[in-house]
């Protein structure tokens, strides 16, 4: 039987991000951390974040986000703080150095693989077509 192609397609982008040119390893490798806490300081420094709203974010329990965020916390990467009007909420806060670190996750993560640096100039100009019709993101 043939596979639908749509299904093709998607197995193949998935393998090429997630199997040929994953970052993950890498990036926790150079900042010493895992994963789930290189994902919850990308997020706190786009933006401060509640408690909650980063337990949603990470897709995690609570109990797990403070275990997360605390050891943020201890390494100086994030501050949390409570809300005057309600101590019981916490914010967390990237700090100079979570920042910092933040911005070599993004550099890592983002950096082309081999394959796609090679690609041709029209090439280049299609995918990037066809990945922004396909992307809810528009940057």
């Amino acid at each position: 039987m043939t596979e639908e192609p749509r299904a093709r397609i998607w197995r193949r982008m998935r393998s090429l991000v997630l199997d040929e040119h994953d970052r993950r390893k890498q990036v926790c490798r150079e900042l010493g951390m895992s994963f789930i806490r290189v994902k919850a300081l990308r997020r706190v420094a786009r933006q401060t974040m509640t408690m909650g709203e980063l337990t949603e974010a990470l897709m995690t329990d609570r109990p797990y986000t403070t275990v997360v965020v605390g050891d943020l916390e201890r390494r100086g990467l994030v501050e949390r703080t409570s809300e005057p009007h309600d101590r019981r909420c916490k914010k967390v806060t990237a700090t100079a150095a979570g920042l910092a670190a933040a911005r070599e996750a993004e550099r890592i993560l983002n950096e082309p693989p081999a394959p796609l640096r090679e690609l041709g100039a029209d090439d280049l100009a299609e995918l990037d077509r066809i990945l922004t019709a396909l992307s809810a993101d528009p940057d």
